[in-house]
This record gives structure tokens, sequence and C-alpha cells, in this order.
């Protein structure tokens, strides 16, 4: 049997499920890699960052971060070259998905008890992310911005709703622009 429609599990109607000493038997998320590219490039390496950011408030399931992270690599390993990115994945599936199993062969009326009793199973997991919450970011050198925005523009379709891609002011994953960077690098020199 095949995987429930996302539309089902889209929006963050309940409480964060989290796996537990209650919560037990849930499936490893799909996702296992966080950091792919040239991940211990040092911070003058790196000066670009972008990112791709949720406009809306919703849960994001580990099958799709998975696609995501896998389309946008790939893009950016045939484009750029595996040393000259460092692509970070955002957003971590802690939260547990249930599914009522229903039964569709043929009597299951008489063996089912429709809606009583039913919690669910754990079936997945998923992100819980906000508004304005960043998804993925790539750093990169300078003259690849078009490549890496054409990367998270193909990951882009890979989650539901709707996503922004922005180019960060500030230098690489640091939280310094890259105005102020530059006169410290003066001032360290």
């Amino acid at each position: 049997m095949g995987r429930r429609p996302w539309k089902c599990y889209r929006y963050c109607k309940n409480k964060p499920y989290p796996k537990s000493r209650f919560c037990r038997g849930v499936p490893e998320p799909k996702i296992k890699l966080f950091d792919l590219g040239k991940k211990n490039a040092g911070i003058n390496d790196f000066p670009l960052c972008v990112h791709l950011v949720t406009t809306e408030r919703e849960q994001v399931s580990s099958e799709s971060i998975e696609a995501a992270r896998v389309a946008c690599n790939k893009y950016l390993i045939n484009h750029i070259g595996k040393d000259f990115y460092h692509l970070k994945v955002r957003v971590h599936p802690f939260h547990v998905i249930r599914i009522n199993k229903m039964l569709s062969c043929a009597g299951a009326d008489r063996l089912q008890s429709g809606m009583r009793g039913a919690f669910g199973k754990p079936n997945g997991t998923a992100a819980r992310v906000k508004r304005g919450q960043t998804l993925l970011s790539v750093r990169s050198k300078g003259n690849k911005t078009l490549d890496v925005i054409e990367a998270l523009r193909r990951a882009k379709y890979k989650f539901p709703g709707r996503q922004k891609i922005f180019v960060s002011m500030t230098w690489g994953f640091s939280k310094i622009s890259k105005i102020n960077f530059g006169k410290i690098n003066i001032i360290n020199n």
C-alpha cells in the first residue's frame, strides 16, 4: 500500500508529537545527511550565501526534504563542482505522523471499529516549519550566484506550499555583513 497524499498532513493542526519512550516504533526519517559539499571550507572561501525560505506554516515530510536535498545537490555537483559549495539542510523531521489504518477487503465492516479508538500508529516523520523559516542554505563563491539560485529553484518544487529564494547580505553562513567582514579583514591584516 502506498503513502497517503500529503494534503492529509500538510497543516499544523495538533501539538508536536516527537519520538519518545511513550511513542515507540517510529520509522527512521528518510533524510540522513544534512551537510553536503565542502563542509570544512573556511569562512573566507565562500562569501555568497543563498537561502530557500518558506512563506507558510506547515509540515514538511522527511521524504520531501530528502528529495529537495538530492535535487539541489545533483545540480550543484554537475554545474559548480563538489568542492565549490556547502549545502546545509536547516530543518529536522522530529514530528511523528500517525495513520489510522483501515481495511479495504470484503467483510471489513465486521472486523473494524470505525472511528472508535482512532489514535493511529506511527507512519513517518515530518518537520514543522513556521513562516519565514529557512529550509535550505547554500554558501559558495561569489561568481556562482545564478547556479546556486537555479539549484534552489529546482529544490523548491519538492516542497509543499510556497517558498522564496533570498540572496543573503551576510558573509557565508556567518552573521557578519559583507561590508563589515571586509573591514574586519583589513583590521586583522
